[in-house]
């Protein structure tokens, strides 16, 4: 065994044990596990480990072993953005119609407006990675950044809590699933014209993204479902065609000069549901696999992210950046669920829920990163940001739950029908 290989797969018994380590201790005080493991890609990098004597991240994590975890991290987003996509169930906004809808669309362009205010701020100023900041990819980046809501954490924390199959846990679900693909179609608008694209015109582009949507909706999925679903199929279990399909899915975005991604979380969508549903094995050995690699992804975000290296205009751009991101988005989705016949109590926990960016919103910033939309600087501040309002959620929906003593309502109103109490227990 040579020593690049040796010290990979050291570097991964490192990252994996920290990682675990963290996000046993994050789960411990009430908080999602990915703010741990978040947290531990954080220590591991420049910004703690790296300004002690002697660079201890530099000794810990080979320069040489670097790129080998870094594919491999990509492999685990690709496998995550693939379950993420195949996770939305939007048959569920029909059981909620008029609440989903109203906060899928308040919760995400109001966020988005204030994100574009920003950054058409920061590009008046010029003092924020100036030779980033600037032309609409950076304004239409920057919106999907303080817009997006990760839904994998989101739900996480609605099962955690026990709110799951209840009407505001299903809300709060479809309104997320909604938000996430209106997301990645605005980054995926960003990086058209950026360098990440090559050399392809904007409306090259738009015409390619758009025929490589169709062709997976109208041709790789019914061919899949007859494939699958018809009597006497060879296939016996659908996890190697996932798993196929993602990775068929992100190498045809990449090749497009978009990031894989997008393919993967487009393939995701398209996977043959068995009834309408997700099929639990897939789901769930896609999570765990792509779970089980995340950290890596964790460690390479936090090894570009130097929170030394700001300065006071950073913070207060991230304080900026902190009071538009969670007053558009909460105070949105609070409004919004209110509008949509939802009492004060789950409409603020509505506007906890979708507040939640967590993993989701770190692939999106490297997305930005390695597309040379943002510097370093603006990534760390939206990395910071990323944590915070992760963190955020468990506590606010602790206080609403101690704030109001839940009354389980006979029935669940109908959508359509005048505003009535929707209960969340």
């Amino acid at each position: 065994m040579d020593v690049v290989t040796a010290d990979v797969i050291g570097d991964i018994a490192l990252v994996l044990g920290a990682s675990s380590l963290l996000g046993a201790l994050a789960r411990r005080i009430g908080q999602p596990t990915v703010v741990g493991q978040i947290a531990a890609g954080i220590i591991l990098g420049p910004s703690l480990l790296g300004r002690l004597p002697g660079n201890p991240t530099a000794h810990l994590l080979s320069r040489e072993a670097i790129p080998f975890i870094s594919v491999i991290a990509q492999i685990a987003v690709v496998i995550f953005m693939f379950a993420v996509g195949y996770e939305i169930d939007l048959r569920s906004v029909r059981s909620h119609r008029r609440p989903v809808l109203l906060i899928a669309v308040g919760a995400m362009v109001i966020p988005l407006a204030l994100g574009a205010g920003i950054a058409l701020g920061v590009q008046h100023l010029g003092a924020f990675d100036g030779q980033h900041a600037s032309g609409r990819s950076f304004v239409l980046f920057f919106g999907v950044a303080t817009s997006i809501t990760a839904l994998p954490v989101l739900a996480a924390i609605i099962g955690e809590r026990g709110i799951a199959g209840t009407p505001v846990g299903d809300i709060a679900t479809a309104a997320a699933g909604l938000m996430d693909v209106s997301a990645w179609l605005v980054l995926a608008a960003a990086l058209i014209g950026t360098d990440a694209a090559g050399s392809r015109s904007w409306l090259e582009m738009v015409v390619l993204l758009a025929g490589f949507v169709a062709v997976m909706i109208f041709v790789v999925r019914p061919v899949l479902k007859w494939w699958i679903q018809r009597p006497g199929a060879v296939v016996s279990s659908q996890i190697p065609v996932a798993l196929v399909l993602a990775a068929a899915g992100a190498w045809a975005t990449a090749s497009l000069g978009l990031h894989p991604i997008f393919g993967a979380f487009v393939a995701g969508l398209v996977m043959p549901k068995p009834e309408g549903a997700p099929d639990a094995d897939v789901l769930r050995s896609m999570e765990q696999t792509g779970g089980l690699l995340l950290p890596l992804f964790f460690v390479v975000t936090g090894l570009t992210t130097n929170i030394g290296t700001l300065s006071g205009p950073d913070v207060a751009l991230l304080a900026v950046i902190l009071v538009c991101g969670i007053g558009g988005k909460a105070a949105a989705g609070y409004a919004m669920a209110r509008l949509g016949g939802l009492d004060t109590g789950q409409s603020a926990m509505i506007g906890a829920l979708v507040n939640t960016r967590g993993l989701t919103e770190l692939i999106a910033l490297n997305v930005g990163l390695s597309a040379g939309i943002i510097g370093g600087r603006l990534f760390t501040v939206l990395v910071l940001m990323a944590l915070i309002t992760t963190a955020m959620t468990g506590p606010l929906i602790t206080v609403i739950d101690r704030r109001r003593k839940v009354v389980p309502a006979p029935s669940v109103p109908d959508p359509a029908s005048a505003p009535g109490a929707l209960d969340y227990s």
